[in-house]
């Protein structure tokens, strides 16, 4: 299940509290992503960096060169970056709703 139907179902489902969605992911990864592939290597980078200016990566390798493929190392590389992304905005929005309670 990718994010979009994720927050489909969340949407259907009426949870209306404050909460992390897709659409803040893609507002605070504002520029394209940068990839890298190290030479000699099986190893893609993805970058991001977010509005603020902190930077993201999330990695992807393979163990056989037979199965390397630049466009789905730099897919799963993206993905994995925007993961943390996830995690960070995780983090900033329950510590928003736990200075407001207080």
């Amino acid at each position: 299940m990718n994010d979009q139907a994720i927050e489909q179902e969340i949407q259907s489902k009426g949870l209306t509290a404050p909460r992390v969605t897709p659409q803040r992911i893609d507002e605070v990864c504002h520029k394209p992503p940068k990839f890298h592939v190290f030479q000699g290597t099986m190893l893609t980078v993805c970058c991001l960096e977010l509005a603020n200016g902190f930077t993201v990566t999330g990695e992807s390798a393979c163990a056989s060169p037979e199965n390397f493929n630049r466009e789905l190392g730099e897919k799963i590389a993206l993905q994995k970056a925007k993961q943390k992304v996830w995690a960070l905005e995780g983090y900033l929005l329950r510590q928003r709703l736990s200075e407001a309670a207080a």
